[in-house]
């Protein structure tokens, strides 16, 4: 029988390798700290094959980049499963579920609840829980997650920004401030922290505060992963686009800061893609592409290699804009075909959930085409971004897509409708200029007065923050 070590929460790891624990500890940190070498984990099996928690979690990493693989060392895990710890087989039983093909959502979330009760230490496998929760469009469940084990790491690193954030998707900003700072008390390079920070000062107009942290933070950014470090330039970028910075500003953090990451050697091209893709659109819908020049057919071009789709639903809807705004209208076709083919196979509920993201691809693909009517009739009268979590989005990802149905709605003769939706939205976020801009423009539609009021606001709030 093989002596037990233990990991960084204390947890039983059979194996007779400390150089095997040595480095699941600092796979550990690679994931709480989105760092950009969490590929180290495969190292952990090098140093001892036949650790189960090793092989597991390294399955779960490459389950997506290289499924057989991911597959034989899951198989490897299990010959094992007879020696291993109670603590080895929770985290293989909720792995398997996880990665397994036509996996159940609700069982894979209870395996992780389970095991979270009876091993409350391991923030990883909690950071998979809400992971999964996400991509479920479920914060809810997400805190339930993460207050169910905060009795037991209090003053632990990390905890605060796994709370953060879904109070934040709750709408909870109060609540989600306080707990990201005391993130960012207990260490000021909790990265999940400080961008649940930023999603606060954002969400509330305090675009200038947000920028000026953000970018204070930034010298601690550079060992983040692709995704992690253009998404916190990406939270810069737009906060400097609603707060009407000059356009160059914009510009100079889509090309230093985003799209640069591509020239470093272990870059991931897709997580690049997608933070790119986000602000593009939001630029697009602002009538303000001509400052980009040709930089949207420079990524789209790219996008019409098909092994970039079907990675994330998010991804492949603001592919399917971009494809539609350069004219690949095939490719863009066998995108969204795809897309359908991929629901078609889905359990039941699944189905349910992700129809929304299927109507929302259609839509996005005829708002390139600028096919209005087509793209307001798949959006419908009633439409809320924030209906679509399922997607794999935060909140402030879904607000293009809601700007996107109020430019559909003045583009088709909607304006009352248009004028309801954006007022409401108002209340919100009085302080966003683009909100106002859109009201003028509805009221003038209809030759209401309140267009000259709704103008001046914005005008006023346009100089307010960077100017």
């Amino acid at each position: 029988m093989e002596e037990v070590k233990l990991d960084r929460w204390g947890y039983e790891v059979r194996t007779t390798s400390d150089a095997c624990v040595s480095v699941i500890n600092s796979y550990y940190h690679q994931v709480l700290s989105y760092g950009r070498k969490r590929y180290l984990i495969v190292k952990a099996t090098e140093h001892d094959p036949n650790c189960v928690l090793a092989n597991t979690l390294v399955a779960h990493l490459l389950c997506y980049a290289d499924p057989s693989l991911a597959l034989s060392h899951l198989q490897a895990a299990k010959a094992r499963l007879g020696q291993a710890t109670q603590y080895e087989k929770a985290v293989f039983e909720c792995i398997n579920c996880l990665i397994s093909e036509h996996r159940d959502d609700d069982v894979a979330l209870e395996l992780h609840s389970k095991l979270l009760k009876d091993f409350p230490k391991d923030l990883v496998s909690l950071a998979r829980a809400q992971v999964l929760c996400f991509y479920m469009g479920r914060p809810d469940l997400s805190l339930d997650l993460v207050q169910q084990v905060l009795p037991k790491n209090e003053e632990e690193n990390y905890i605060y920004g796994m709370l953060a954030f879904p109070l934040l998707e709750l709408g909870r900003m109060g609540d989600a401030e306080k707990a990201a700072k005391r993130g960012f008390a207990i260490n000021n390079e909790d990265f999940w922290a400080q961008h649940a920070l930023c999603h606060v000062l954002q969400y509330e107009c305090r675009f200038k505060e947000a920028v000026e942290f953000m970018e204070e933070c930034s010298k601690s950014w550079r060992n983040l992963s692709s995704f992690m470090y253009t998404h916190n330039w990406w939270h810069v970028s737009l906060c400097y686009l609603e707060g009407n910075s000059p356009m160059g500003k914009v510009l100079e953090v889509y090309d230093h800061c985003i799209w640069k990451e591509l020239e470093r050697s272990d870059a991931i091209s897709a997580e690049v893609y997608v933070n790119a893709l986000g602000l593009l659109l939001r630029v697009y819908v602002r009538g303000e592409s001509d400052s980009f020049g040709n930089r949207l057919k420079i990524l789209a071009d790219r996008l019409t290699d098909p092994s970039l789709w079907y990675l994330e639903w998010h991804f492949d809807i603001l592919t399917l804009w971009a494809l539609a705004s350069i004219g690949e209208f095939g490719k863009g076709d066998d995108l969204l075909k795809g897309l359908k083919y991929r629901i078609s196979k889905m359990r039941e509920k699944k189905q349910q959930v992700m129809q929304r993201g299927l109507l929302l691809a259609g839509a996005l693909y005829e708002f390139g085409k600028g096919n209005f009517k087509e793209a307001l009739k798949l959006l419908g009268p009633d439409f809320d971004a924030h209906k679509c979590k399922a997607i794999g989005a935060s909140d402030e990802q879904l607000d293009v897509f809601d700007e996107v149905w109020y430019i559909t709605l003045l583009n088709t003769g909607q304006a009352t409708k248009a004028i309801e939706v954006i007022e409401k939205k108002i209340k919100d976020r009085e302080g966003a200029p683009f909100l106002w801009r859109l009201l003028e423009r509805g009221y003038s539609q209809l030759g209401r007065p309140e267009a000259t009021a709704a103008g001046e606001k914005a005008k006023r709030l346009e100089a307010a923050y960077f100017q």
